[in-house]
């Protein structure tokens, strides 16, 4: 193992196993006060099982039956946003603990109301933050571009970014993507990245291929790589399985459809270190399109929104940030992109930012949705 990220792992297991120790101790005095439990050590096996399911079903999955794997990561993904909010809000509950203290409050009635009152916050927290995730919507987006598209005067693209498939995003919710893209009746379909959730085995195993077959469209369906396909290594058993079922990742290509516009999808900006293999250059990538001809460009990442608008792109697709899934995440993506979730006008280039159709880890969304893109675009040269 690279020594820089083993001392990377331990830092992150550590700061881990801490902050879930913290909410371990105040979970004890909460179970020692209103319950009178005396014996935790049955109790502290299965707090850290849990808390470190994901890890072990996913470290593990290599070595342990597939079904208890996949178990254990749904667990886990649960266990994140249950450790998230309750991490978040125990700071608060600890200071009126003080405050409480302070005014003589005994310290059991102070246990027992602040302790409910944090669980029904998480309770309501995870019931709104699941049904976010589960009930995706369709966010309409309406431009103009001042080009000639042959003959198009008007194109209709469902977009749909950040879907994860794998263990915990299903056949169910895929189809759900399905059906809501078709009833859309659009003229083309594109896949900003991250298809999948790292690993290709769920995909595979539950036949999720069958499911996305279903997807119509007039002039094709196109795709590009996520970060979390480079995570998970399988790109040529990923490609292979999108090009049977009739859906083309583009991987630092350009494809010119119906005469009329361009579509580009340049791979992952986790491949830009890839050495010969890795990213080209965009202005390298347009050097043989047409420019006079719209053209639509799909980087999962929205990295540097002025270099598009510089070398002419009409649009750019994006996702990856989910908008930060879970807030206050979102206040971290606003500070690292110019745009983290929706739409801007940057000189002509039109840009979008899809907040995502899955979840990565916990299937919970506070502060955001998932959906489905539709653009509405008109050509006007």
């Amino acid at each position: 193992m690279n020594p820089r990220f083993a001392v990377v792992i331990t830092i992150f297991l550590s700061i881990f196993a801490l902050i879930n120790y913290y909410i371990g101790w105040h979970a004890q005095l909460f179970l020692s006060h209103v319950f009178h439990i005396q014996h935790f050590t049955i109790w502290w096996i299965c707090y850290w099982l849990i808390a470190f399911s994901y890890i072990i079903g996913r470290l593990g999955s290599r070595y342990l039956p597939y079904s208890l794997s996949s178990v254990l990561k749904k667990i886990g993904s649960y266990w994140f946003a249950v450790m998230y909010f309750t991490f978040i809000l125990l700071p608060f509950v600890d200071l009126a603990a003080l405050v409480l203290w302070l005014f003589s409050v005994p310290l059991s009635l102070s246990v027992l109301i602040l302790g409910s009152l944090l669980c029904l916050v998480v309770l309501l927290l995870m019931a709104r933050g699941l049904w976010n995730a589960r009930n995706p919507i369709v966010r309409t987006y309406e431009m103009s571009i001042p080009k000639d598209g042959g003959q198009l005067d008007k194109l209709r693209v469902a977009v749909a970014s950040d879907i994860h498939l794998g263990s915990v995003v299903g056949n169910k919710k895929l189809q759900v993507l399905v059906d809501q893209i078709n009833a859309l009746n659009p003229d083309l379909i594109l896949l900003p990245g991250d298809i999948i959730d790292d690993d290709i085995k769920p995909f595979i195993r539950h036949n999720m291929g069958a499911v996305m077959k279903q997807l119509r469209s007039r002039l094709g369906i196109y795709a590009v790589l996520g970060n979390h396909e480079y995570m998970g290594g399988h790109i040529q058993e990923f490609t292979e399985q999108m090009s049977a079922i009739g859906i083309d990742v583009l991987m630092d290509r350009s494809v010119k459809i119906a005469d009329s516009f361009y579509v580009i999808g340049r791979k992952d900006k986790a491949a830009e270190h890839g050495g010969p293999s890795g990213r080209e250059e965009l202005d390298a990538l347009l050097a043989s399109v047409d420019k006079t001809l719209p053209l639509i460009l799909m980087d999962h990442q929205p990295h540097r929104l002025d270099k598009a608008e510089a070398a002419g792109v009409d649009i750019m697709l994006s996702g990856h940030t989910h908008r930060g899934q879970m807030m206050p995440n979102h206040l971290i993506t606003r500070r690292l992109f110019e745009l983290d979730w929706g739409y801007l006008k940057k000189g002509n280039l039109h840009a979008v930012v899809s907040s995502g159709f899955g979840t990565w880890g916990p299937p919970v969304r506070i502060g955001s949705r998932s959906e489905v893109i539709e653009l509405i675009i008109h050509f006007e040269g």
